[in-house]
């Protein structure tokens, strides 16, 4: 039947929506780049939810959208993080700023440096391997979702790359900065962190209180940030997961 290829579709979609996104990442143009992320998200949301509706899911589709996921939310972030980190580095006549500055450590700041983003991608496919064996993530995750780590970054350097070039600490030590995030998130993609998931059985603030505090605080954090409030709300989601952790631990 025709309807069963519908969710299978729908993820190639997403995976096709985060080659695009990875084009544009090494192109420099970030801001496609989130686009295109945002776009493979969308179809993401829509895969799993028609699968249920049709009720066609299948053990192919999950597999496939491990995949395309970690495309998306994987590789196309990574790419976002490496060619901001290589730009950096490069002068527009393509030589080594490092180099052409007499800089020790030169070959590793040009040639190393960037290429450390595409670790993040190593531990979303791990992060995506957990969640398949995992069953206690039915009604939430254990660990930072990939999806919400994908946007963090792409909002980020869209929102803040020019602010983080020229604010003085951030400008001199950039690359560490980086650097130290990406593997704090790395870090926050498989650790055994309990997270919230947007998911209502019921419309009542009783037992939801948490998802509708996050819900309301969204946004503010976007009309004062713009684009980079994106990653301030994820930011957020991780601080507000974090402290439910530490209310249920003591209430318990």
């Amino acid at each position: 039947m025709l309807k069963k290829h519908i969710p299978n579709t729908i993820t190639c979609c997403n995976l096709i929506s985060g080659c695009i996104a990875t084009y544009w990442a090494f192109q420099g143009e970030y801001q496609l780049a989130l686009l295109f992320i945002i776009i493979g998200a969308v179809f993401d949301f829509f895969d799993g939810m028609s699968a249920r509706l049709l009720h066609v899911s299948s053990p192919i589709g999950k597999e496939l959208d491990s995949l395309a996921d970690d495309i998306t939310f994987g590789f196309a972030p990574s790419a976002i993080v490496f060619s901001f980190l290589n730009g950096q580095w490069i002068m527009d006549n393509g030589q080594c700023l490092a180099e052409a500055n007499n800089y020790p450590l030169s070959i590793i700041n040009c040639q190393l440096i960037p290429y450390l983003a595409f670790v993040m991608a190593a531990f979303s496919a791990l992060r995506l391997a957990k969640f398949n064996l995992d069953e206690r993530q039915a009604l939430g995750f254990i660990g930072l979702p990939t999806p919400a780590n994908a946007l963090f970054w792409g909002s980020l350097i869209v929102g803040a790359g020019d602010w983080m070039k020229s604010a003085p600490f951030v400008s001199s030590n950039l690359s560490l900065v980086i650097l130290a995030g990406v593997a704090v998130s790395c870090w926050l993609l498989i650790a055994e962190i309990p997270m919230f998931a947007l998911k209502f059985k019921t419309w009542g603030w009783k037992g939801n209180e948490i998802k509708y505090i996050f819900l309301i605080t969204c946004i503010p954090l976007l009309l004062l940030l713009g684009v980079s409030g994106l990653a301030a709300i994820i930011a957020w989601y991780i601080i507000l997961s974090i402290i439910n952790n530490l209310i249920k631990n003591t209430t318990h």
